[in-house]
């Protein structure tokens, strides 16, 4: 049985990432997949990595218990809208003071290399853009996504990420939305 954990980024529970959020959950429960969640902006913590590696900072208690979600989980489910091209602050936060050293990599001695430490994971991230899909891959280049998929899961050991990107949003009828919300529900039947 999967152990599946949906890790919700966006700052406004009333945005249309909770009900993403809300359909993958749905589609998992129906494959009788074991399901843990974040919401991020429930989560008591402060998202400055104050001193980077140079100094700890201690972790809240609810990035305590992030950590053991993230360390049970198979497969991580990341929901968030994209921003600047980037993440939320508040998921670029949680990111920082959660992927520490000694927990999602390890630095070797006298090296610039690290060990990975969430090998066999996998992930999908789904999120959403005021833009279409399209022009966020050929003009930009999906900065977030590589930021996300290569600079973050991939460093850390999950190698194998899925991306749903979803847009424009801003401006999308309710049908559309709809379509969505039904993909998503089948992506979580799939535990993919």
């Amino acid at each position: 049985m999967k152990k599946i954990l949906i890790i919700n980024g966006h700052p406004d529970k009333e945005s249309f990432s909770f009900a993403l959020s809300d359909s993958y959950k749905k589609g998992a429960k129906f494959s009788n997949a074991k399901i843990k969640e974040i919401n991020i902006r429930d989560l008591n913590f402060n998202p400055n990595l104050e001193f980077g590696y140079r100094r700890r900072t201690e972790l809240e208690p609810d990035l305590l218990k992030a950590q053991v979600k993230l360390k049970w989980a198979d497969h991580l489910v990341w929901v968030y809208p994209i921003w600047w091209s980037s993440v939320p602050a508040i998921m670029k936060g949680f990111l920082d003071r959660v992927l520490l050293p000694g927990f999602a990599f390890t630095k070797r001695d006298n090296s610039l290399f690290s060990d990975a430490c969430f090998i066999g994971k996998t992930a999908r991230i789904i999120c959403t853009l005021d833009q279409p899909a399209r022009y966020y891959k050929w003009i930009y280049g999906n900065p977030s996504h590589n930021a996300i998929k290569k600079g973050t899961l991939n460093f850390i050991g999950v190698k194998k990420v899925r991306i749903t990107t979803i847009g424009p949003i801003r401006l999308s009828k309710e049908k559309y939305r709809e379509k969505w919300l039904k993909k998503i529900e089948k992506l979580g039947k799939m535990n993919k």
